[in-house]
């Protein structure tokens, strides 16, 4: 069964980790193209000053100061997609928690709230929408994976087990609904690295502070591939040919991946200097100071990729593609690059 999703213009969305990074740019384009948006996060501060900032700009806006993780923090957020405007017409699951360190450093319990939020808040939540988008008649699910839903990152193992869990359980309801024909779409968004504030925002057991390892993606090429997927049935969108390139590999040569995170992958996550604003930083269990779409790394952020052009666009696939592999390589290459110059600083904190 062809499912048919409605102009955006038409729709009500539903995003959830809507304060910060990937979520508030996702808000901000829908609002700009005619959406009416539900934002849900736990900072309600946060939340009403981004909300009234958007309702100054014309838009529908409704705000649900909620935690994935908690009981009843799912259906509250569906309970005020209805009073607010009726329902929704997209779930975007995109709330998600992180820590950095090494697995047997991380408390048991920061564990199991990394997967309370990024696993079971986005199961409840995808079943939730499924269940109302069935009855409405059609509509989209967009759940937030990763390229680490293909390839574990050291020292983000937590975070890349809830990654792998939410791939697992993407596909299988998107089998599951396909199988009884309900007109619902079912997509993963794989981001790479993308300049929010993330880093900022995990909890930390590293020697140094949290980074992103290049090469950087603007957060609204993330907003771009989950209101595409709002409109687009596609299984799943990569963002950032860098990050791609990291998914291939651990495909092609896994044991060489393992080998090159062994090496480099404490100097890639780790940043001498700026730790970044000590209001953001470690939002595990309770918010911190939220309303960024990006993050403070000083690095080059790129503005548009070409592999993400290319999975929107089929038609165009051979050109497109072409330009998606030469992206990638240009951002392996850049890493390449980059390397040596922060090496010594970064070997000095490692040890």
């Amino acid at each position: 069964m062809r499912v048919r999703l409605k102009p955006l213009r038409e729709q009500t969305i539903v995003i959830t980790g809507a304060s910060s990074g990937n979520g508030l740019a996702a808000a901000e384009a829908a609002v700009d193209r005619g959406a009416a948006v539900v934002l849900a996060a736990r900072n309600a501060e946060a939340l009403n000053r981004i909300a009234a900032g958007l309702s100054a700009r014309g838009g529908r806006v409704a705000v649900c100061a909620a935690d994935v993780a908690e009981p009843e923090g799912v259906a509250r957020i569906g309970e005020a997609a209805r009073t607010a405007f009726g329902g929704f017409d997209s779930w975007v699951n995109n709330a998600a928690a992180a820590t950095y360190g090494r697995i047997d450093a991380v408390p048991m319990a920061d564990h199991r709230r990394i997967f309370d939020v990024n696993y079971f808040g986005l199961l409840e939540a995808s079943l939730l929408a499924a269940a109302h988008l069935k009855a409405r008649g059609g509509g989209a699910i967009v759940n937030m994976g990763s390229v680490l839903s293909d390839r574990a990152m050291i020292y983000q193992g937590p975070y890349s087990a809830t990654k792998a869990a939410v791939q697992a359980a993407t596909d299988t309801l998107r089998m599951e609904l396909e199988k009884e024909r309900a007109p619902v779409s079912v997509t993963l968004i794989k981001p790479g690295s993308i300049h929010t504030p993330y880093p900022e925002h995990a909890r930390n057991f590293m020697a140094a502070p949290p980074r992103l390892p290049p090469m950087l993606y603007d957060p609204r090429l993330v907003a771009d591939a989950i209101l595409f997927a709002c409109e687009q049935p596609r299984r799943q969108i990569y963002v950032g040919g860098s990050g791609y390139l990291i998914s291939l590999m651990g495909r092609l040569a896994p044991r060489l991946t393992d080998l090159a995170m062994e090496e480099f992958g404490a100097r890639a996550q780790q940043r001498p200097g700026d730790p970044g604003d000590p209001a953001k930083r470690d939002n595990l269990y309770e918010p911190t100071r939220d309303g960024s779409i990006e993050g403070r790394q000083d690095l080059h952020v790129r503005r548009h990729s070409w592999l993400l052009e290319a999975q929107k666009n089929p038609l165009a696939l051979p050109l497109l593609a072409g330009m998606a592999g030469l992206e990638a390589l240009s951002a392996a290459a850049e890493r390449v690059a980059r390397g040596p110059q922060r090496s010594g600083r970064a070997n000095r904190l490692a040890k």
